[in-house]
């Protein structure tokens, strides 16, 4: 697909001012240059050309918001002095895969002065011996040379610290967890132990109930023992009398 149509379809609607973001990779540049894109795209602030045919930067529009420019896997030889006259704001730059090959020609990006992430990956430049302090000496301003600062340390990946941040999210949850195990382990020995003092109240129940019992059958034997002793009493009476 050509460019300029594939740019009029990303569109989906929109204004090109109201464009931020545009997504071009592998489509066909007719010339060789910049198709479908012009001033009107004054709010873009990332722009993705991959494999798209360019050899030329000359007509690509102004675009002071843009900060990050992926034009990979072209066929770009020099004139990068554009950049700077159309992208005064670049951050980020990606010219891996193309036809670079000297550092004269990256020199012309000193004039980024916000520029601190610059990809070469797959240039012939990457073969000069002392390449990267070469690179690191010539443009200052850039902190990362092909995903690596000046002492090896790569660039901080942001999907790695949105997943420690839900590490540190999730952390509470689980401890949460343990608090309801806990909770519903207290709960239980709640229960055994009211079930166990509801076990020893029933157990006193019936201890009350069999000295009760006792307390009634001694009461039922002194009661009859009173009986027999007035019935004997009363026998005795009336042998006096007879006697009499």
């Amino acid at each position: 697909m050509e460019m300029e149509k594939r740019i009029s379809l990303e569109l989906r609607n929109k204004t090109p001012a109201e464009v931020a973001e545009l997504v071009v990779d592998n489509c066909r540049s007719s010339d060789g240059e910049v198709e479908g894109l012009s001033d009107d795209y004054k709010e873009l602030e990332f722009l993705s050309m991959v494999n798209v045919g360019l050899t030329s930067l000359a007509k690509l529009p102004s675009l002071p918001k843009l900060l990050k420019l992926e034009i990979s896997d072209n066929m770009i030889v020099g004139g990068l002095d554009q950049l700077s006259e159309k992208c005064p704001n670049l951050t980020y730059l990606n010219l891996s895969g193309n036809k670079i090959k000297e550092l004269s020609t990256v020199k012309p990006l000193q004039n980024l002065k916000n520029l601190k992430s610059l990809d070469l990956y797959s240039c012939e430049i990457t073969t000069l011996e002392d390449y990267r302090e070469s690179v690191f000496e010539l443009l200052p301003q850039v902190t990362f040379l092909d995903g690596y600062d000046h002492e090896d340390n790569e660039v901080p990946d942001s999907e790695a610290d949105d997943d420690d941040d839900d590490d540190h999210t999730a952390g509470p949850t689980r401890d949460g967890d343990d608090d309801e195990d806990e909770d519903d382990e207290g709960s239980e020995g709640e229960e055994v132990g009211l079930s166990y003092l509801m076990k020893d109240g029933i157990q006193d129940e019936e201890d009350d109930d069999d000295y009760v019992e006792e307390e009634e059958e001694e009461d039922g034997v002194g009661v009859q023992g009173e009986k027999r002793k007035r019935d004997t009493e009363d026998e005795g009476d009336d042998s006096d009398g007879d006697a009499d």
